[in-house]
């Protein structure tokens, strides 16, 4: 674990919940001395606590620990507003359908931002029968590769997770609408609009 909570983070939260000191200690069964001591950086709450604590500030363990109160705005679940997580040691690959606090290999990861494709990565998509065959002219090494390609559309996510040595290529199922992604280990997160392919 490479944060713990802090005492701003409690105060801030506690502040926001309009609690006193005294009232999230009997919350916690603690005293109001104990919860001063939080805030002020001159003791930790007990790991035992950190569930019930989180509870009571209204906020999710890893918001808790971070000190990022995350909210998730896409209520209804469109995928069209799906967020990437890529972990930077073992590569793990994580998809939201909105943002989220991920850790991976003991790493807080943020969330991928995404941009048009440059000329190194530009992303060719060629209607196939049903199909978007999806390529990109770049390097598959095992120091520089393409580690998926996502087809997304309002109401599902086709990915493909990609290995070095492997044909950067992809088919996935025309759905209509949507955005096509890639992920280049070193260079990031990629997109296209599907909308501008016709069949």
């Amino acid at each position: 674990m490479t944060h713990y909570v802090t005492g701003n983070t409690i105060k801030f939260l506690r502040e926001k919940k309009r609690y006193t000191q005294k009232q999230l200690a009997d919350l916690l069964a603690v005293s109001d001395k104990t919860v001063s001591k939080w805030e002020t950086q001159k003791g930790f709450p007990d790991i035992s606590l950190l569930e019930p604590l989180a509870r009571q500030l209204g906020v999710s363990v890893a918001e808790l620990l971070s000190g990022e109160c995350i909210i998730n705005r896409n209520r209804a679940g469109n995928m069209m507003r799906t967020k990437f997580y890529v972990c930077p040691v073992c590569g793990n690959v994580i998809h939201a359908v909105g943002e989220g606090v991920f850790s991976c290999c003991g790493i807080t990861l943020p969330v991928q931002e995404s941009e048009a494709p440059d000329e190194i990565h530009e992303i060719q998509i060629q209607p196939m029968e049903n199909d978007y065959y999806i390529t990109m002219d770049h390097p598959m090494t095992k120091e520089h590769y393409v580690s998926f390609f996502a087809y997304i559309t309002s109401d599902r996510v086709q990915l493909l997770k990609l290995y070095p040595e492997q044909t950067c290529a992809a088919r996935f199922l025309r759905q209509g609408m949507g955005t096509i992604y890639a992920y280049c280990n070193r260079h990031g997160l990629f997109q296209v609009k599907a909308l501008k392919i016709r069949p």
